[in-house]
């Protein structure tokens, strides 16, 4: 019983699906539907070819103005090749002193100086010789200014044992008197044994440079009177003295020459003489035997 009523109900079934199919074929709606779906995807097919072309091409784009290991395509990532300024400054000289260090120059670049180990010692040489033709009972000290002292940084460091001996242990204002007389306010940190504010106007006014000597005497206890002794002149002067020194030897080894060759001329013609003296006498000689 089942069995024939799921065959009917299925051969009832299947006859309305015929007669429908032939009421759309009778109306066209078949064509209609087949058509529209040819048209969608031909659509879909130019559709997909145009984004796909698209698509390489912004991934070749991105290729060349970013290299990726990747070629997968990616989104659009904004560059800013375009405003790199590719006119380079021209390429500045290389400089002898370092950038950081050069960034803290009080005084121009063009008026630094590096003095050499031989215009250090002649300078200190020459402020010896200065502080001995001093003649003074006050104590005193020599200070060899290098490029912290002077160019940046202005720090000067005192004598350790001359700071325990004469000057205060605490933080005391100094004078600092030049050869002219001129007076210059500096701050002594006892603890620290070294000049600190004041010393900057005082180097950059005389405008001391790498090398210079400077002869510290102490006038009163809180008072020094400073001497300046110049490396480049020290230099300037050793090379006329030297120029001078060769000069006088100069001079001196022809008139050495001189007398050397007065002595070798000399020595023949008195040999000449004694010569002749001895050939007359045995002349004279072998005539009285005859």
């Amino acid at each position: 019983m089942a069995n024939d009523k799921t065959n009917s109900y299925e051969e009832v079934r299947r006859q309305r699906v015929l007669d429908n199919k032939k009421r759309f074929e009778d109306l066209g709606i078949l064509n209609i539907s087949k058509n529209l779906s040819d048209i969608t995807k031909s659509e879909k097919k130019s559709d997909y070819k145009t984004e796909l072309r698209r698509v390489r091409q912004k991934a070749n784009d991105v290729y060349m103005s970013e290299p990726r290991r990747s070629a997968r395509a990616r989104n659009p990532v904004p560059t800013y090749r375009d405003e790199i300024d590719l006119e380079l400054p021209s390429l500045r000289k290389r400089s002898k002193f370092n950038s950081s260090w050069a960034s803290y120059l009080a005084r121009p670049l063009e008026e630094v100086k590096v003095a050499s180990y031989e215009e250090k010692v002649q300078a200190l040489k020459c402020a010896e010789k200065l502080q001995s033709n001093l003649q003074s009972d006050n104590p005193f000290f020599i200070k060899t200014m290098v490029r912290s002292h002077v160019y940046s940084c202005f720090w000067l460091g005192l004598p350790t044992r001359f700071c325990q001996d004469h000057l205060p242990k605490s933080t005391v204002d100094v004078l600092l008197v030049d050869e002219e007389g001129l007076e210059y306010e500096a701050l002594f940190i006892g603890k620290r044994t070294g000049l600190s504010g004041g010393w900057r106007a005082f180097a950059l006014d005389h405008k001391l440079d790498d090398g210079d000597a400077l002869v510290f005497e102490l006038v009163e206890p809180t008072k020094f009177k400073v001497y300046i002794v110049r490396a480049s002149q020290c230099s300037s002067e050793v090379d006329k003295s030297s120029a001078e020194k060769g000069e006088s030897e100069a001079e001196e080894t022809p008139k050495s020459e001189r007398k050397k060759r007065k002595n070798k001329s000399e020595v023949p013609t008195i040999a000449k003489e004694e010569v002749s003296v001895v050939v007359a006498s045995a002349t004279r000689r072998s005539s009285r035997r005859k």
